[in-house]
């Protein structure tokens, strides 16, 4: 039987968590032969996704460094990723969304003349500094890519705009595929304060904040609305596993601490990121997976940017735009607090980001563009 050597190459936890179901899903398949690499651009928060997962990788660049630029992560991954596809020989690598992983693995596998298939493509803002550098990445990846896995027809239009018409395929989210696996509810946290928690007579707010466009005045505004909605509503309790970035840490310390309703706590790797979620009232934050994530547990999720590349979820009513001015965030993050109308509104849309078989789909597509299966994909439709 014919077979085709399939490289997935990723380094940071986003990734990771959206890519392993994918990693299985191709390991699983008799016509590939599935190889992974990762760069390690985050190299803790990667790990513990790789263990959850029980995944090891076949390549370990290990590029991470205390207080990394941009520049330097890009020029090790394009020269390590370089390396491992000399060595390895692919027919197709796989990136995956925006990082500075995506662009270097794409860009290394297109010097190398290996077709890319872009997982998570055209999602778009079309303001190239936000976010900053993640709408870059992805539209230069666009570029190079030969297929191109969207999540939603929104993301395929996105594409065809740009005149990519080739190779594009609906496939859903891998990251719903991925909560399948770690959300129990019989979980236990590692960290005790979160297993004492009063889920269900305390609103339990999630958050996350760690942007790079959101540095300086912008955090500063978020966080002093957060203190504010914690101050002035006494059943909430504010939970914040802080970013390892310096950066993060300095703000949080200084706007945040010194609160008992305010926990401050290390990052969770993705099964306690995703029970807590489960758990929890409402999910405010900068990250783009939760903005998927969240919603197919039935939680409302309050946008703490000035734009965001997933409009499906505004569109289908599960995710609000707050921006980053504090009188706007303090405004929507108390109205759901207190109006039950209009959080159960949001609590019981339709998530639009995939029914749990986007790996499944995104494998078929691979097996068909390399004549190993007969009938093309399936697309998702919500």
């Amino acid at each position: 039987m014919k077979t085709i050597r399939v490289m997935t190459i990723f380094g940071t936890r986003p990734e990771a968590i959206k890519m392993a179901p994918l990693v299985r899903e191709l390991s699983r398949r008799e016509s590939v032969e599935s190889l992974c690499c990762v760069t390690a651009q985050h190299r803790e928060m990667l790990d513990s996704v790789l263990y959850i997962f029980g995944l090891t990788p076949d390549y370990d660049l290990n590029i991470m460094e205390p207080r990394q630029t941009l520049s330097t992560i890009t020029c090790k991954c394009l020269t390590g990723v370089e390396g491992v596809l000399t060595q390895a020989k692919p027919d197709l690598v796989l990136v995956h969304g925006d990082t500075s992983t995506t662009f270097s693995a794409a860009l290394a596998a297109y010097y190398q003349q290996v077709m890319v298939g872009h997982v998570e493509a055209g999602l778009r803002t079309y303001d190239k500094y936000s976010p900053f550098p993640e709408e870059m990445n992805r539209t230069l990846v666009g570029d190079i890519a030969d297929l191109h896995f969207c999540p939603t027809p929104a993301n395929r239009e996105n594409l065809a705009r740009e005149g990519i018409t080739k190779g594009v395929f609906i496939t859903g989210n891998t990251v719903i595929d991925a909560m399948s696996t770690t959300v129990r509810s019989d979980f236990k946290f590692s960290t005790q304060l979160l297993n004492e928690l009063d889920y269900n007579r305390r609103q339990v707010v999630l958050v996350t904040c760690h942007r790079r466009e959101n540095y300086g005045e912008p955090m500063a505004h978020i966080m002093t609305a957060l203190r504010r909605i914690v101050e002035d509503h006494p059943q909430v309790e504010l939970v914040y596993p802080v970013h390892l970035s310096p950066v993060v840490r300095e703000a949080a310390a200084k706007y945040l601490s010194g609160h008992d309703r305010i926990h401050l706590i290390d990052p969770l790797d993705v099964e306690e990121m995703h029970n807590l979620m489960a758990r929890c009232h409402l999910v405010m934050t900068d990250s783009g997976g939760l903005q998927e994530e969240a919603p197919a547990m039935g939680k409302p999720v309050l946008v703490l940017r000035r734009e965001t590349e997933r409009p499906e979820a505004i569109t289908a009513g599960t995710v609000r735009l707050a921006g980053t001015e504090e009188a706007e965030v303090y405004r929507l993050g108390s109205l759901l607090l207190e109006d039950q109308a209009v959080y159960a509104q949001m609590a019981h849309a339709v998530n639009p980001y995939g029914d749990g078989q986007a790996c499944r789909r995104i494998a078929d597509a691979i097996e068909w563009k390399f004549g190993l299966r007969e009938e093309a994909p399936e697309e998702f439709r919500t």
